[in-house]
């Protein structure tokens, strides 16, 4: 009766463990947006992960789906850009799914852009400014330096929720900044000859790719951001393109093209569709792979 009983606490460890071992591997990640599920990808490869959104919509823009509260109420973890980007639908996701767990930072809440130095920074906003952000620009995954940040303070946000793995997080940690920081110079030397053009784009999606690789964006689709593009701002547009110096117009892979289309037919300008973020071609697949192709596609225009 005794090895009996011993062999059923060994059989009872055995589970606990196990289940450990599963729960650690099966931690629920909530990402806002598709960089972000990439990215715990690589920090977190055993994680089960959602996007709530693809690159293929308005991140600003999203309804609170039953579907997404029911995500939302499994999560361990929810992974946002921040800067208010979300405010218009992650705040009623927080509220329905009752997840304690994704309602402050001091938990399972994560924003990327509390973790770096934004761009665009506002000292007051108001509504005739049209859809800003005061806490600065919160699509900061085109620049590889702050991911570099963010993906750091996401290793630990991870270790705090999921110590027993703490080595797996370091471990995925180091080999995502050994190759991220090896890929960094090959696109800063592939992107060189860009350095200088000018372009005009919708909104300012792009505001970090072309602050790291020096695109001058001289010219917003937008009349103000969140506006479509009026007739008599793109002919204003249409006037600043006889100077003669903008390489192309540039629009996000979730945006519509009608304007940017008419102003390419008269301004003899190359429309150039960019992947907002991975998945929004079929080349970017990752992180990695987003970066290349945006900088390829840029590349591809006649210079």
């Amino acid at each position: 009766m005794r090895i009996n009983s011993n062999l059923a606490k060994v059989a009872a460890l055995a589970l606990t463990l196990g289940y450990t071992s599963l729960a650690s591997a099966e931690l629920n990640i909530f990402a806002c947006e598709p960089e972000y599920a990439a990215l715990a990808k690589e920090l977190a490869p055993d994680a089960k992960i959602y996007s709530a959104t693809t690159a293929m919509q308005d991140p600003h823009q999203v309804q609170a789906r039953p579907s997404l509260i029911a995500k939302m109420r499994q999560a361990d973890l929810a992974i946002c850009a921040g800067a208010d980007l979300e405010v218009g639908w992650l705040p009623m996701l927080q509220m329905k799914s009752s997840n304690a767990k994704v309602r402050s930072t001091d938990q399972g809440l994560f924003f990327a852009a509390d973790h770096i130095d934004a761009l665009d920074k506002l000292a007051s906003v108001d509504r005739s400014m049209g859809d800003v952000h005061a806490q600065g620009n919160p699509h900061l995954h085109f620049s590889p330096l702050r991911v570099l940040k963010v993906a750091e303070a996401l290793s630990q946000k991870l270790i705090s929720l999921d110590p027993d793995s703490k080595a797996q997080y370091q471990s995925a940690l180091r080999e995502f900044s050994a190759k991220w920081n090896q890929a960094i110079p090959q696109w800063e030397a592939k992107a060189a000859r860009l350095k200088g053009k000018k372009v005009i784009a919708y909104h300012s999606n792009f505001r970090y790719l072309f602050n790291w690789i020096g695109i001058e964006q001289v010219g917003d689709l937008e009349p103000k951001p969140g506006l479509p593009p009026s007739s008599s701002h793109l002919a204003s547009l249409l006037k600043r393109t006889e100077v003669g110096d903008v390489m192309a117009i540039i629009v996000a892979s979730y945006q519509s093209e009608r304007g940017a289309e008419w102003l390419g037919e008269r301004a003899n300008l190359p429309v150039v569709v960019l992947p907002m973020s991975v998945g929004g071609n079929s080349q970017s697949q990752d992180l990695f792979s987003l970066y290349d192709s945006v900088i390829d596609l840029l590349l591809n225009l006649k210079q």
